[in-house]
């Protein structure tokens, strides 16, 4: 009961200041159509909202919650990694998105793994900046000891130790970048999609994937998105069909 009550929680007084008049003001009527159970109505407004360009983690994540009453599993989880992506550590984004995964069950869906859970917990942005920082510092510490040689021998275990957090830091950014940003995920936004063998619609169907699945994207098409899942499975699916993150 605890996460279906964090389905109907919206975020719209933490947003306050991120919009322009005109923006807080779509947000706030889009909020009104949410709160009279509209929510086809208020996921459509949402959506204008992010395409005007005044996307914010707080429209994507109450866009989630639109799409989830509104029974579109597979908008919604898209919405709701969409704002995990830009607040990673937010509670109320992992639970909702938690709970939208579990109403579409299966195992067809790639699940995250470990390195990209942990990885995931910051983002590449922040996970970028640390690196910054750390190599800054390692750079400020060796032109100190050339500066005053004096100090070279008292300087030798901080240059080290930013040196060290400099590789480790550089390495994170680029496992982060390989994991959780380079393949691309597609998430089923339809009933049923079917998932052919080939990129034509006369191929034989491989399987088919539910709203809400989420399939790694591993090739690209014209109109067609080679997917993969889990188990082992590949195939070939439309693009109308899915969202890709």
């Amino acid at each position: 009961m605890k996460r279906l009550a964090l389905i109907l929680i919206l975020a719209g007084a933490s947003a306050g200041d991120l919009f322009a008049a005109d923006s807080r003001a779509a947000f706030d009527a889009a909020n009104r159509l949410y709160g009279q159970g509209k929510f086809a109505e208020a996921a459509a407004s949402y959506e204008k909202i992010i395409q005007s360009g005044a996307a914010s983690p707080a429209v994507q994540f109450n866009l989630g919650n639109a799409w989830f009453k509104a029974g579109q599993f597979g908008h919604a989880i898209a919405a709701y990694r969409r704002a995990e992506q830009a607040t990673p550590r937010d509670p109320d984004v992992r639970a909702n998105l938690q709970f939208a995964r579990k109403q579409v069950g299966g195992n067809l869906s790639v699940t995250p793994g470990l390195a990209q859970r942990t990885l995931g917990r910051m983002t590449l942005n922040e996970w970028t900046l640390l690196a910054a920082v750390a190599l800054w510092s390692w750079l400020v510490l060796l032109a100190l000891g050339q500066w005053r040689p004096a100090w070279r021998r008292g300087l030798q275990s901080y240059v080290l130790l930013t040196g060290l957090a400099t590789a480790v830091l550089g390495s994170a950014v680029a496992a982060d970048w390989a994991v959780n940003h380079s393949p691309k995920t597609a998430v089923v936004i339809v009933a049923e999609a079917v998932v052919r063998q080939g990129p034509l619609d006369e191929a034989p169907a491989a399987f088919t994937a539910k709203d809400g699945a989420e399939l790694t994207v591993l090739d690209e098409r014209d109109d067609w998105l080679q997917v993969g899942g889990n188990p082992q499975r590949t195939g070939w699916v439309k693009r109308a069909a899915v969202t890709v993150l």
